[in-house]
């Protein structure tokens, strides 16, 4: 369970939002601009101040407070138990694939060994159906497979919640949605909530997600894809149709 407010200001732009999100799959969806990434941020715990204080919100994730900025409390990235996959996949350029996958492993899970190490970042590399791609550095990769990296990166630590920023953007459809199956039915085998954030109504109504509807930094609607999408999904097949 994910119970998230913030009244924040980011320059001229104004980010309100109050919900909860109990479902183990919520899209965030809206247009460019309408702030899907800042919300992502500041739930991932970046963007802890404002004006030199800790920035207006509340951030609670399975009865554990993460963020209370009228009480002071934010806990750290590292912390929380959280990922997040950007935009950018953001890989080191001197390291491998594999090395990539295993980077994030030194910080929250130090204590592994190094034969659980290698299997960790081989069982994640093949999630992301990118076992093939180990030995490669980021220069080789295309930017799908770079994406398959960051992902097969944020799922290695062992996030309890996992959250996602237009994460297959350069993938083709049928790639997109292929992945997007197979990650889903690990986030349900392992029991870990994900948030992806999207301007594409496809990604919502290929994965039955619960919706957040945003538009100009404002909740317009929650609920179904089905019910909230209603009418992208009527945009959309009109332009599927011929002629």
């Amino acid at each position: 369970m994910l119970e998230l407010a913030f009244d924040v200001w980011r320059g001229s732009f104004h980010l309100q939002v109050e919900c909860r999100l109990a479902s183990p799959w919520t899209v965030i969806f809206g247009p460019s601009g309408a702030g899907k990434t800042t919300l992502l941020r500041l739930l991932a715990g970046l963007d802890r101040t404002q004006n030199g204080a800790l920035a207006a919100g509340r951030v609670l994730f399975d009865g554990e407070m993460l963020t209370d900025a009228a009480r002071g409390i934010w806990r750290a990235p590292g912390r929380r138990r959280i990922a997040l996959m950007t935009q950018n996949p953001a890989l080191f350029p001197h390291l491998t694939a594999a090395q990539n996958v295993a980077y994030g492993l030194w910080g929250r899970l130090r204590n592994l060994d190094r034969a659980n190490r290698a299997a960790r970042v081989k069982e994640m590399l093949e999630l992301a159906d990118a076992a093939d791609l180990a030995a490669r550095r980021p220069r080789d990769l295309s930017g799908g497979q770079a994406q398959r990296i960051a992902l097969a990166r944020a799922l290695a630590t062992s996030p309890k919640l996992l959250l996602l920023d237009e994460p297959f953007s350069a993938l083709d459809g049928a790639a997109s949605d292929a992945l997007l199956e197979r990650l889903q039915a690990w986030l349900r085998a392992k029991n870990v909530q994900a948030v992806l954030a999207t301007h594409d109504v496809s990604d919502a109504l290929a994965t039955g997600a619960e919706v957040l509807l945003l538009h100009e930094g404002r909740l317009a609607a929650q609920g179904p894809a089905t019910t909230v999408l209603s009418s992208e999904r009527d945009r959309l097949l009109a332009r599927l149709r011929p002629g």
